[in-house]
């Protein structure tokens, strides 16, 4: 069955950096796009990012862009993303996801507008960031 597997999450100080991973099995990672999604305490579901299924394009929340980078692996079956410049208000619960379209993986949204449907999703990774 289908499984992402996210780790790398942690607490750290305001400034610092992380890199999250994500490992993937039960399906060809490769054909697909893919998404990192976060959750805040008591706050929706927020796009962070998202990757072509071969790796040439990206796209970025505005919250983010310019701190954080994606990246995949599809050798190894793994997404990763870079984050640094933290702030405290990325700490959430982090998810590797997998959209439902490459314009929901490199956008946040549907072809209409809409938020996407993740068909997949891991467990999350805490990040937390605090002095």
């Amino acid at each position: 069955q289908v499984q992402l597997v996210e780790s790398g999450g942690g607490l750290v100080e305001p400034g610092g950096s992380l890199k999250l991973s994500c490992a993937a099995s039960g399906f060809r990672f490769s054909n697909y796009p893919m998404s990192w999604i976060r959750q805040a305490p008591g706050k929706g579901l927020e796009w962070v990012s998202g990757i072509t299924n071969g790796g040439g394009n990206e796209g970025y929340a505005d919250s983010v862009k310019g701190r954080f980078t994606i990246s995949r692996d599809n050798a190894k079956n793994m997404l990763f993303l870079r984050m640094n410049s933290l702030k405290p208000e990325d700490s959430a619960v982090y998810y590797c996801a997998k959209p439902d379209s490459t314009t929901a993986a490199l956008t946040g949204k549907t072809p209409s507008g809409r938020t996407p449907v993740y068909e997949y999703q891991g467990q999350g990774t805490q990040v937390t960031v605090s002095s």
